[in-house]
């Protein structure tokens, strides 16, 4: 069998990139010891759980392809992970969207108040500074 590489961008449809990332930010996360389980079917909006060895934290994870709130997300204790810039990020949602929204009028957005969600493509400086709490690896890991 001869391995080639995959090109991320060509080679993969919407579904084989979401198994791909998950994979990914497996590996980064067992660096931080924790064991991440796919599941077949989102609960409580998590793609996968990700539990740590000390065996009482268990972080419910949402996959993102980028910097993403949603209301569906409010109030279930939920991360978000996305990659960005050649980096993975994790944050707790509720607790990111509290200071996102006090620099940023995304609450008043028609994406937010018609959609129930608000992106950040290219997030700010100032958002990106707000991030960096919760930057983990770099995306080759």
């Amino acid at each position: 069998m001869i391995f080639q590489k995959v090109d991320y961008k060509t080679d993969l449809n919407h579904r084989q990139k979401e198994n791909y990332n998950f994979h990914k930010i497996a590996a980064v996360l067992a660096d931080y010891g924790f064991n991440s389980i796919r599941l077949s079917d989102d609960y409580e909006g998590a793609d996968f759980l990700a539990i740590h060895i000390n065996n009482s934290d268990i972080l419910k994870v949402q996959l993102k392809g980028r910097l993403t709130f949603e209301q569906k997300y409010i109030g279930k204790n939920l991360f978000i992970c996305f990659p960005h810039l050649g980096a993975w990020y994790l944050y707790p949602h509720d607790e990111l969207w509290a200071k996102v929204s006090e620099i940023h009028n995304a609450k008043n957005s028609p994406s937010w108040l018609t959609g129930g969600a608000y992106n950040f493509p290219s997030p700010s400086t100032a958002i990106m500074g707000l991030l960096n709490e919760y930057r983990l690896s770099d995306l080759s890991a």
